[in-house]
């Protein structure tokens, strides 16, 4: 049974509950690491979910996402989960932003790293049903679409807001 750490707005463990109470009672909030996957052209890694996730199966999502085990790091976890989803190891991640997804199934404190990495991906086909890079621009032209996490949908506008020459 996976367990997840519950917190409290502030990031503070409050209890752990079975991921399937996680999911689907959006007041259980609970830790998730992401990696942003770019490589040197700009182009993000984004993965297709398995058609048998239990939840939004067979949409494109961020290159790397996971949460965190009980007693683990936002960054353990980004390591761990970059390894087991796409086979990358001893990499140097850039930590970018914290965020707060909040909808009516979920409700997760995520943490976002970055990494530039044009080296052979082995993804977890139990995991992931295909990969590809996307351009920004074809991001752009398939947002709201539907092919997408609406998770992604959210990390994709806070990355813009982060890269922002304005910022």
């Amino acid at each position: 049974m996976e367990l997840f750490e519950i917190v409290d707005e502030n990031d503070q463990v409050i209890g752990v509950k079975p991921r399937r109470e996680c999911h689907g009672n959006p007041a259980l909030v609970h830790r998730v690491a992401h990696v942003l996957v770019f490589n040197s052209q700009g182009e993000l890694l984004l993965q297709k979910r398995s058609e048998t996730k239990d939840v939004q199966p067979g949409k494109w999502d961020t290159s790397v996402g996971g949460h965190l085990d009980p007693g683990e790091t936002y960054l353990q976890a980004a390591y761990r989960e970059a390894e087991e989803e796409l086979g990358l190891c001893n990499l140097a991640f850039t930590p970018l932003y914290p965020s707060k997804i909040r909808n009516d199934y979920e409700s997760e404190n995520v943490m976002t790293y970055l990494v530039v990495y044009d080296g052979k991906i082995c993804f977890n086909r139990s995991e992931i049903d295909a990969i590809r890079f996307w351009t920004p621009q074809q991001i752009e032209d398939a947002l709201g679409s539907g092919c997408f996490t609406p998770n992604f949908e959210e990390e994709w506008q806070l990355w813009r807001q982060h890269s922002s020459p304005t910022r």
